[in-house]
């Protein structure tokens, strides 16, 4: 198997005009590509994928953008670190309804209306963990 090779973004936009500029000297694009790509040292499709690329960027060409991509990323980040932090919160809660610390085993007999009425009734089949939950009342 090869090694992936990476190329620095003048070289990949330097190869992208060459392309664009001698175009017309070619039959088609591909052909313009194909001939690109071996004298740069990268495959034919890498150099298309650039050019394809490219041309979302600028417009000539429906798709998403590169900087689209790149805020789509963050977000996802995003959603993620506050998907976590929420279930951080929702375990801390029910360890203060319960009344008990972390790391503690949980000791269920009746149920606590308290946790109910804090959870809830579950919308989704993730939820249900966070359905009603028995603890022990105090006397």
């Amino acid at each position: 198997m090869t090694k992936a090779r990476r190329f620095s973004p003048e070289v990949r936009e330097r190869a992208v005009r060459l392309v664009q500029e001698h175009q017309k000297e070619y039959e088609s694009q591909w052909g313009a590509i194909t001939s690109i790509a071996s004298k740069i040292g990268c495959t034919a499709e890498t150099l298309r994928l650039w050019v394809r690329q490219t041309e979302r960027d600028t417009g000539a060409r429906p798709g998403v953008t590169t900087e689209e991509q790149q805020r789509v990323k963050v977000l996802e980040r995003e959603v993620r670190e506050l998907r976590r932090a929420n279930e951080i919160l929702r375990e801390r809660r029910l360890v203060e309804l319960r009344g008990q610390r972390p790391g503690q085993p949980a000791r269920l007999k009746a149920p606590d209306v308290r946790v109910e009425r804090a959870l809830g009734e579950p919308e989704t089949g993730r939820d249900l963990a966070l359905a009603p939950v028995l603890v022990e009342q105090e006397a």
